[in-house]
C-alpha cells in the first residue's frame, strides 16, 4: 500500500489547520483589545457622568438655597404691607 498520498493530505490538512488556529489566535487578540477600549470608554463616559451630576446637584442646591431666600423675602414683604394695611385701616 502507498500511503504517500494520505500523509500528503494530512500534513496539508495539519497546515490548514494550524493557520486557522493562527487566526482564531488573531481575532481573539483584537476581541480582547476591543473589549479593553470599550471598558475603558465605559469607564471613562460613567466618570464624566459623575462629574456633571456632582455639578448639578451642586447647582441645584444653591438654586434651592436662593428660592428659599427669595421666599423668605417675598414673605416678609407681604407681611409689611399686610401690616400697613392694617394699619391704615385701623386709622
Amino acid at each position: 500500500m502507498d500511503y504517500s498520498h494520505d500523509v500528503i493530505f494530512l500534513r496539508r490538512r495539519v497546515k490548514e489547520l494550524e493557520e486557522k488556529v493562527e487566526q482564531l489566535r488573531l481575532s481573539r487578540r483584537v476581541l480582547m483589545n476591543l473589549i479593553e477600549k470599550l471598558e475603558k470608554d465605559k469607564n471613562s463616559f460613567q466618570n464624566r457622568l459623575e462629574k456633571e451630576n456632582k455639578k448639578l446637584l451642586h447647582t441645584n442646591y444653591r438654586y434651592a438655597r436662593w428660592l428659599l431666600c427669595k421666599n423668605r423675602q417675598i414673605v416678609e414683604l407681604e407681611s409689611k404691607l399686610e401690616d400697613r394695611q392694617t394699619g391704615n385701616s385701623a386709622n
